[in-house]
């Protein structure tokens, strides 16, 4: 697999090496040893699935206590997937990194502890997929603002309205959650 690094340092994309031929494709998207020598040693506890119609926006969720590390990835359509570093002693603290993953890319996301994380979808019926280093912990979920200026994301709505939960329109800004060290 080939590790790309992002403007946060912490937060990677992940190339998979893909093996494909008439018949279709292969690819490993876990080995915890591969990974391990590439440096990420990670522990996963759950795997989630989300599918959505484009221009859902889900996020900018983390958990505070009990944070997770998610490694993400797209296995149909594709989503523009932000992480935002929440991690008040990083100088990168407040900054977000924005990457398109898809069914033809196949790249994979490492988002870190300490971050907030969110995706819009790019098409329809677009399946998410991804592997948490922590349970979810429902009383523990915080919502960062999608839209918050003091983060300025660009997201690529393209004259669309983004498709918000409850929850996510009411999400806080940055200087109103709680941060981590």
């Amino acid at each position: 697999m080939n590790i790309v690094p992002t403007a946060i340092p912490e937060v990677l994309i992940i190339e998979p090496r893909v093996f494909g031929d008439a018949r279709g494709f292969f690819l490993e998207t876990w080995n915890a040893a591969a990974f391990a020598a590439a440096g990420l040693d990670l522990r996963f506890v759950q795997d989630n699935h989300s599918r959505s119609q484009k221009g859902v926006l889900r996020g900018l969720h983390f958990q505070n206590p009990g944070p997770q590390g998610k490694l993400v990835r797209v296995t149909r359509g594709a989503v523009f997937d932000v992480a935002v570093d929440l991690r008040k002693s990083s100088p990168h603290f407040g900054r977000w990194v924005g990457v398109e993953l898809s069914e033809t890319n196949k790249r994979m996301l490492w988002i870190p502890e300490g971050f907030a994380h969110g995706f819009l979808t790019l098409e329809d019926d677009t399946d998410f997929l991804y592997k948490c280093t922590a349970p979810y912990l429902p009383q523990s979920e915080q919502t960062l603002a999608w839209d918050d200026p003091a983060v300025g994301i660009d997201w690529p709505l393209a004259g669309l309205a983004a498709t918000l939960s409850d929850k996510d329109r009411r999400g806080l800004a940055l200087g109103e959650v709680p941060t981590f060290p």
